[in-house]
Parts: C-alpha cells; sequence; structure tokens
C-alpha cells in the first residue's frame, strides 16, 4: 500500500471521530494537501539534503485511537527532567495528549485538550486564528500531513499579566516496545498580553522499534510578553523526528528559543520566528553533537515585517563518526521594516573525515535602512590550543572534550532556567566524555 493510500484510510477511520467544525475544516483542507503533494523527496529545495520518504515505506503503526495509550507513570519516571514534581506536566503518548500523566500546578495558565478549546467561547478565537499558520512557511506534505490528524492536541493560555509560577514540561513519548510507531503530536500555546512562561520539551522512546515523530507547535506571543522555549532532544538511536516550531510575535514583546540536539537516527528541526509588530526581539540558539550515523537538520526562518526589530541568531554543531548536519537559516526583512537588526552565525566543527555539514545562510532584505549579517565556519579543531592543553599534561581525549565544552558554552548559557541549564550541561558533557 502506497503512502498516500495508507493515509487515506487513516483519515477516514479519523472522521468518525467528532471534532469542532474550524478543526474539520483545516483537516479535509491539508489532507487534500498532503494527497497532492506527497512526503517531500530531496528534489523538494527545503528537504534537500534530508531523506525522509524512505523512512513512509516502513510498516509504522499510525493510531487514531486514544484509548490505545497504555502508558504508566512508572515508564515515564526514567525519562523525567529534574524538577518534573514541580513542573506543570503536558505529555503525549504516541502523538496524544494523555490528560492521565499531565498535571496542571500553576494557577496562571490553563491547559486544555484542542477540541475543547476550540469549543470554549473565551480560546475559540484564538484557535481560530494561530491555528495552522506554519503551514504559511511550510508549503509540504509533512506539515499538512500533521494537521490532517489534529486529533487530541493540547492548548495552553497563559492569562494576561501573570507569570507561570511553574515552567512547563512538555513530554512527546513514544511507545514502540510493541512495535514501530508513527505519532504526531499537535499543541497551540497563547501567551497574552503582559504574561511569561518557560517551556522545557524533550523526546523520548520507550522499547527497540522504531519510531517517528511529525511534531507541530504553533505560539502566539502578544504585546509586552515573554517566551521561553528550550528544546531538549537526546533521544535513542531508533527515532526520526521532524519539528516544526512556529512563534508569531502579534504584539511588542521576546521570544527566546534554545534548541539542543544530542542524540537521535535523524533530527529535523523547523524553527520559523514571525515579527509582526515594531520593537520585538527573538533569539535563535542552536547546539548540535552528531556522532555515529546521526543526521541533524536545523531550519530556521526570521521573518521581519514591522521596523525596529531585533534577531540574534547562533548555531553549532560538533560533527563526529559518519554524521551528517544541516543549516539552513532565512532572514526576510520586508519593505516595512525599516531599521531592523538582525544577526546570523552558524560554526561548526568535524571531527572526522566522514562528518560533514551542509550550511547555507541567507538574507533576503527588501527595505534599505537595516542593519543585517550572517556567516558560517566550518573547519577542524584548533591544533594550537589543543596542543597547549598537552603540553600541559592533559590527555588528547580531556584536552579535546575541554575545548569541545568552550565551544558549546555559550549556547547553554542561553537557558535562563536554572534547572534545565544544569541538565542540559550535564548531558554535553557525558555526552563529549568529560
Amino acid at each position: 500500500m502506497d503512502t498516500i493510500t495508507y493515509f487515506k484510510k487513516r483519515f477516514e477511520e479519523l472522521q468518525a471521530h467528532p471534532v469542532d467544525g474550524h478543526i474539520k475544516s483545516m483537516r479535509d483542507s491539508a489532507f487534500a494537501e498532503f494527497s497532492q503533494t506527497g512526503i517531500p523527496t530531496v528534489k523538494h529545495e527545503e528537504w534537500k539534503y534530508t531523506r525522509i520518504n524512505d523512512f513512509f515505506s516502513k510498516d509504522y503503526h499510525f493510531s487514531t485511537d486514544i484509548k490505545e495509550q497504555q502508558l504508566t507513570a512508572q515508564d515515564l519516571a526514567p525519562f523525567q527532567i529534574p524538577g518534573h514534581e514541580d513542573a506543570n506536566l503536558v505529555v503525549f503518548v504516541n502523538g496524544h495528549f494523555n490528560r492521565e500523566l499531565s498535571h496542571t500546578r500553576s494557577e496562571e495558565l490553563e491547559i486544555l485538550s484542542l477540541q475543547e478549546a476550540a469549543g470554549h467561547e473565551k480560546y475559540a478565537p484564538i484557535v481560530k486564528e494561530h491555528l495552522g499558520h506554519s503551514a504559511d512557511y511550510h508549503r509540504d506534505g509533512v506539515n499538512a500531513l500533521n494537521t490532517a490528524f489534529i486529533q487530541e492536541g493540547v492548548f495552553v493560555h497563559v492569562f494576561r499579566s501573570k507569570e507561570a509560577s511553574h515552567p512547563i514540561y512538555l513530554y512527546n513519548v513514544t511507545d514502540a516496545r510493541r512495535g514501530n510507531i508513527f505519532a504526531q503530536p499537535r499543541c497551540l500555546i497563547h501567551v497574552a498580553e503582559n504574561a511569561k512562561v518557560q517551556i522545557v520539551e524533550t523526546y523520548i522512546t520507550l522499547g527497540a522499534d522504531e519510531s517517528f515523530t511529525n511534531q507541530v507547535i504553533e505560539v502566539a506571543v502578544e504585546q509586552d510578553a515573554i517566551f521561553d522555549l528550550y528544546k531538549i532532544q537526546n533521544d535513542a538511536p531508533n527515532s526520526k523526528l521532524v519539528s516544526t516550531t512556529h512563534v508569531h510575535q502579534t504584539g511588542k514583546s521576546i521570544a527566546n528559543v534554545v534548541t539542543v540536539s544530542l542524540n537521535g537516527g535523524l533530527i529535523r528541526n523547523n524553527l520559523n520566528m514571525v515579527m509582526s509588530a515594531e520593537y520585538c526581539e527573538a533569539n535563535l540558539f542552536g547546539l548540535y553533537l552528531g556522532d555515529q550515523h546521526s543526521h541533524m537538520d536545523n531550519h530556521t526562518v526570521v521573518d521581519n515585517r514591522k521596523p525596529n526589530c531585533l534577531s540574534n541568531e547562533l548555531y553549532k554543531g560538533v560533527l563526529n563518526g559518519n554524521a551528517t548536519g544541516v543549516f539552513n537559516g532565512k532572514i526576510f526583512v520586508r519593505q516595512d521594516a525599516q531599521k531592523t537588526n538582525a544577526y546570523q552565525s552558524n560554526r561548526n566543527i568535524l571531527l572526522s573525515d566522514n562528518a560533514s555539514v551542509n550550511t547555507k545562510p541567507q538574507l533576503e532584505i527588501f527595505a534599505d535602512d537595516v542593519k543585517c549579517s550572517h556567516g558560517c565556519t566550518v573547519g577542524r579543531l584548533d591544533e594550537e590550543a589543543l596542543f597547549y592543553m598537552r603540553s600541559r599534561g592533559i590527555s588528547e581525549k580531556a584536552a579535546t572534550a575541554l575545548l569541545l565544552h568552550g565551544f558549546a558554552q555559550d549556547i547553554l548559557e542561553k537557558i535562563q532556567h536554572v534547572t534545565t541549564r544544569e541538565f542540559v550541561e550535564q548531558l554535553v558533557a557525558d555526552k563529549l566524555h568529560l
């Protein structure tokens, strides 16, 4: 059975589940687009260096029935992030929101299913306005497939003029203990005027069979709000991930996203920062440490639509073994976006002859009063620094690890949530064998 025929059958099964009219309309349109475009191949420019269509030829179980979930809190316990007991918890299992494992501790926010939010008098206009906007930047079958199967997604609302007293820990769990699993979690986050929230996100694959997660998170950040997102990607080698994060700054606000990719068979991150108001600030920081046969791909878009906005973007990669890396960063400065300041840099270290990286920073500027820069570097470890450390009695292995940790440190320090930063620093140290 070919891919489109397979998902058509699953889509027909999904139609038996009642859903809000707006969501149903979105699903129908998205499935029509998926049926027309299919899964992108390397002939698609945005997927030139990342081959995913081969994975869809495998036998994955894709469920439209949330009742099939069998995960317990004990299953999740070994993978808990420090601070788990005090955090707001949002848990997806095989792409479905699991209410039993989720928990809201902060009175400053509310967590509902997308279906509940779409039928809520207060939240329905927010869902209608912001759900699905990531498709404006990702016209491909992968994004469309997620939208076509919106079912048990999550809606997070941070109340106006409130700072969430606890961070939100977002767990994406794939239970591959009894077969290959295809999961499609969906999340819409609304940070109201003058609100503030921190979100820590991670990915977990249970079992030895293969998992494929196709995730979409859409965020609306209103006037004077602050939004922080820390993505920790430290999954198993049998995992495949396509993660699309779309942040829309609708008022003067600050958005910070730090993405740390450490382990996983294939990782593709799509990150959009859309600044639709004056004086917005967007910060995008990424660290990827690849080894063996891992593949780590970061595609970013910073869209400056209004004047006087600032964006900072720095991604760093260390690749060893047969690992491959991809960085494609686009900055758009629209005609009305005068006095834009936008900076982008991608720096890479290759530790083996078989490791490789494809990097492509891009600027498209349609305004004349701007300050923009971009650049990339690909090289080896600093031989002089390595020689100096070895001459002081430090072993080559320890010296290499220390230099690489120093290379990564200016990304790690961007994580403002102390507990999470310390946790990620330890993961990086373990990866570098410090």
